[in-house]
């Protein structure tokens, strides 16, 4: 894939059934690759995978729930027997929470990691072995909140975060293997993944929720995702917010806490009412 050429090759996306996982999984098929979509929701993939299937995609759609290891392994063996192997594995699952932390169950934070990160950990270990074999890559959906502070939102920043120093590390660790690491922030986009954001006691957050600047959408991640697969970049942030977020909370830390917080924290203010 040292050209960029994708048609053929077979592209794992976990988290595919809907948003910005079926996006990426698209633009890809239409270029010609072989997508495989792993998704906790059945209804969903399989509204997915006849979609696809109508547009001239091949396409696997399989269940899987990335925290299961087990589950895992038994869809990177099975993608295997299907296709003979893993060329791209696009690590996309995952859920949110919106909760301030003083008001939030350790429980609720766990969740969070060990579905942004250990299911990223988890498919990565089941597909690793045929992604070197191939010369594969691994492309990570993480977040402008992987990489700059968030209020409001810690576990999900810190699962965020968590993904950064695990697959920045771990492209260090495959340079010799000709696997590409890229990894990939979004700014707020328009899917479904809020509609299902955990409260501090685990339950959904229905209350509003801030948005700073204009929401991104699916189809326009998953081209930007593609692109930047095809000219092999290590990493791509997304949103004119989202690049000045990223160099703000770096270079003007707390020039940029201040106007976050301004800009969220009118979302917790029930929350907030005897801090």
């Amino acid at each position: 894939m040292k050209g960029g050429n994708f048609e053929n090759k077979v592209v794992v996306v976990t988290g595919g059934a809907s948003g910005i996982g079926a996006a990426i999984g698209y633009e890809f098929g239409r270029h010609g690759a072989r997508i495989v979509l792993l998704d906790f929701d059945v209804r969903a993939l399989r509204a997915a995978e006849k979609r696809f299937r109508g547009d001239g995609i091949e396409v696997l759609a399989r269940r899987c729930d990335v925290t299961d290891r087990g589950e895992c392994e038994r869809s990177a063996r099975a993608v295997t027997k299907r296709f003979g192997g893993i060329d791209v594995l696009v690590n996309n699952a995952g859920i949110t929470q919106r909760s301030l932390f003083r008001k939030t169950d350790v429980e609720v934070i766990r969740r969070v990691m060990e579905v942004n990160f250990y299911g990223s950990v988890n498919c990565t270990k089941a597909a690793l072995e045929s992604l070197i074999g191939r010369g594969g890559m691994i492309i990570v959906v993480t977040s402008i909140a992987g990489v700059a502070p968030l209020y409001g939102r810690t576990g999900y920043a810190a699962s965020k975060h968590a993904l950064h120093g695990f697959f920045d590390s771990l492209r260090s660790e495959l340079r010799g293997n000709g696997v590409h690491v890229m990894m990939v922030s979004p700014g707020f986009t328009a899917t479904n993944l809020q509609n299902r954001a955990l409260d501090g006691d685990g339950s959904i957050n229905l209350r509003r929720r801030s948005i700073v600047g204009g929401q991104d959408t699916p189809e326009h991640v998953a081209q930007a995702v593609f692109e930047g697969a095809r000219k092999r970049r290590r990493a791509i942030i997304l949103t004119g917010v989202g690049k000045i977020s990223y160099y703000a909370s770096r270079f003007f830390p707390v020039f940029y806490e201040n106007k976050m917080v301004r800009a969220v924290e009118d979302e917790f203010e029930e929350q907030s009412v005897n801090r």
